[in-house]
């Protein structure tokens, strides 16, 4: 946590002189996800990188940004952690001054250290056994969110000592959902359980205090965090036009997922539990229903009861 805090504060610092230092933009190249790379996917995913694979604490590493695991020079091998990490999430927001963030989850390498990393055994762990996850914001302040599994914390940056310093201890989810996260312009594609859903969630009730206010960033440590302080789900559903879903399970999807759920939450893709999943490969894209638990289980019984007519 330390190394990769020490990297959050160079993104950080990235982040905020962004219009000034011209790393706002693209490169005009495609990563492995097919997406346009913007120039700080480029910076972060480096500075990530050149800092936690020369930590000696870290076996591999796998990011949004590259195709393949990246593993340490010969000198700083023999970590026994395995990071996954999106180094910047949000980044097409961020010329219009939006928060973006870094996703992190860290698992124990599960083979022994003198030998290769086994793919299957070492990276492509289920969330379960995840033993950190969280994110780093880059708002008005920046914040770190994370759990080891014993609850919560969350950890704000005090740029005059250059720290980051416990603020919010022990963070659960509010009791009652106030927000609705959803990009409602795919409304064409959703299949019917998730129009449905939403509609719901839209129909004024007293007692079930709806309807929600709908809120959406864009970004997605954004939506989340907010939901995560106010109360609320965000959905990611499959369509018909991203039939798997379309954030990727190991470093966006588990880990929030493990922070939801040791909020008080719950993250399902709409069929099993994030943290059961068994990934099958590096970027392995998921639907993600995830806050308030309340919501979640509302959303999956949506779509159990439709299927079960189909």
């Amino acid at each position: 946590m330390q190394e990769l805090l020490v990297a959050a504060k160079v993104i950080r610092d990235k982040v905020t002189l962004a219009g000034i230092a011209e790393v706002l933009g693209s490169t005009e190249e495609e990563n492995v996800q097919g997406e346009v790379v913007k120039v700080l996917d480029v910076l972060s995913n480096t500075i990530m990188k050149r800092r936690l694979l020369k930590s000696g604490l870290v076996c591999a590493l796998v990011s949004e940004e590259d195709e393949d695991i990246c593993l340490p020079k010969d000198k700083y091998t023999g970590g026994k952690y395995i990071v996954a990490v999106d180094p910047c999430d949000g980044s097409s927001n961020i010329a219009c001054n939006v928060p973006v963030g870094t996703i992190f989850s860290i698992w124990e390498r599960q083979t022994p250290k003198e030998g290769p990393i086994d793919v299957k055994l070492d990276v492509l762990q289920t969330g379960r056994k995840m033993v950190c996850g969280g994110y780093v914001l880059y708002g008005p302040s920046s914040m770190c969110v994370y759990t080891t599994g014993s609850g919560v914390q969350g950890f704000t940056y005090d740029p005059s000592i250059g720290e980051f310093i416990l603020t919010h201890r022990n963070m659960t989810f509010p009791s009652h959902s106030k927000c609705y996260s959803v990009n409602e312009a795919y409304t064409h594609v959703w299949p019917p359980a998730i129009k449905e859903f939403v509609d719901w969630i839209k129909t004024p009730n007293k007692e079930g205090r709806r309807p929600y206010a709908g809120r959406y960033v864009g970004s997605l440590v954004s939506d989340f965090h907010r939901n995560l302080l106010y109360g609320g789900i965000y959905l990611y559903p499959k369509d018909t036009v991203s039939k798997s879903g379309k954030l990727r399970l190991l470093y966006e999807c588990a880990p929030l997922a493990f922070v939801a759920e040791q909020a008080g939450g719950s993250a399902s893709n709409g069929e099993a539990n994030i943290l059961e999943i068994e990934p099958t490969s590096l970027h392995q894209r998921e639907a993600l229903f995830i806050g308030n638990k309340a919501d979640v289980d509302k959303a999956v019984e949506f779509l159990a009861k439709h299927a079960q007519t189909q």
